[in-house]
C-alpha cells in the first residue's frame, strides 16, 4: 500500500511510541458514523455511452479486481476529481 506523507508520519510516530491508540468514545463513534453515512451516499444517477471496447475493458478490469464495474467507474471518476489521476502530459 502506498502512503502519503501524513500517513507515513503517523505510522512512524506510532512505531516510535510517540503516539498511542485509545478506545473511541460513544461521541467519537457517533461522529464517525455520521461522516461515513454522508461519505458513502451516492445520490446521483447518470447514464453514459461508452465504446464497446472500453466497456469490455472496464468489465474485465473490474472482474480482475473483484468489484462491480459500476464501482470501478465511480472510483475512477472520484480519483480523477480528487487529483489522484492525471493525464500523461501533466506528469
Amino acid at each position: 500500500m502506498k502512503y502519503d506523507d501524513e500517513e507515513k508520519a503517523i505510522i512512524d510516530a506510532y512505531a516510535k511510541g510517540k503516539m498511542t491508540l485509545r478506545t473511541p468514545t460513544r461521541s467519537d463513534l457517533d461522529t464517525i458514523k455520521k461522516m461515513a453515512r454522508k461519505t458513502l451516499v451516492k445520490d446521483k444517477r447518470i447514464t453514459i455511452r461508452l465504446y464497446d471496447h472500453d466497456f469490455r475493458g472496464i468489465q474485465k478490469r473490474a472482474l480482475e479486481m473483484g468489484v462491480p464495474y459500476q464501482t470501478l467507474i465511480s472510483g475512477i471518476i472520484h480519483r480523477y476529481i480528487e487529483g489522484e489521476l492525471v493525464s500523461k502530459s501533466e506528469r
